[in-house]
């Protein structure tokens, strides 16, 4: 049996990824893929992008890896760029859109925010439109050699996790394709910073058969991780990080302050 942790969402809290790479050894998960958002609103963002890139398999690109590669006017963007330097920065422009994966004859695909962009985000009441979107096949996604789509789409950007299926009714026309039943949805939460009034690490694990085009039992686990906070939020402070008191009210509280978005 197959098992890879699925992590997303550390915006530069050190503390936070420490503890959920610990928590992943002890579970004995020797497979990592990170869904993007590694740098910004923390104050390690350096050393984040740095273990990440030394923990992980693959890491698909977040829409704040792809922004502060950016020019940058605001103190924190040129706070945070100066922090991660040109290797760094490169490192994240050059990051993969989504990557696609079998366990118990199940394809699944993961990005960070959705079908279309980095840029777009799914909201968790999204409409089923909106929702059964993300199994297509885009410019950015890409499309296989068989052109199956996912059955299975993971993603990260919004901070609060939560799993749905989903049934894609059939069309009428020339070339429509059956019903698909049983699509599954799910959202990692983040590490560094979740939305979910839950001050905690979050991340998933995925667990099945390993690249088998038999249907076989499969699993999505989410985890929640205590870390320290008050270590996370002094090295804001120790940093002269700009933003700093809205990073401490979001990773104590668990919601997202009213004066930035996620």
């Amino acid at each position: 049996m197959e098992r890879i942790a699925i992590i997303s969402d550390i915006h530069g809290n050190l503390p936070a990824l420490q503890a959920v790479l610990k928590d992943i050894e002890k579970r004995g998960v020797n497979r990592i893929v990170c869904l993007g958002d590694l740098v910004g609103k923390g104050p390690s963002s350096n050393e984040v992008v740095d273990l990440v890139k030394q923990a992980c398999e693959a890491v698909v690109q977040g829409n704040w890896d792809l922004g502060i590669t950016y020019p940058q006017e605001l103190p924190e963007g040129l706070w945070q760029q100066k922090l991660l330097g040109d290797e760094r920065l490169q490192y994240l422009k050059q990051l993969p859109y989504a990557i696609d994966l079998t366990l118990s004859g199940k394809r699944i695909r993961l990005f960070h925010a959705s079908a279309e962009s980095v840029f777009h985000r799914l909201k968790r009441k999204a409409s089923k439109r909106e929702r059964l979107a993300m199994f297509h096949h885009t410019p950015m996604t890409g499309t296989p050699a068989d052109g199956k789509e996912p059955d299975i789409v993971g993603y990260g950007d919004i901070h609060i996790p939560y799993l749905l299926t989903l049934n894609n009714p059939s069309e009428k026309g020339v070339g429509a394709s059956k019903e698909r039943r049983g699509l599954i949805l799910f959202n990692v939460g983040s590490v560094g910073v979740p939305y979910d009034g839950i001050p905690q690490a979050s991340y998933c694990i995925l667990e099945g058969e390993a690249d088998t085009s038999m249907q076989a039992g499969f699993a999505i686990q989410f985890v929640r991780v205590p870390y320290d906070i008050e270590q996370a939020v002094r090295f804001a402070y120790e940093a002269r990080m700009p933003g700093s008191r809205r990073y401490e009210l979001e990773i104590t509280t668990g919601l997202v302050h009213l004066e930035e978005k996620n």
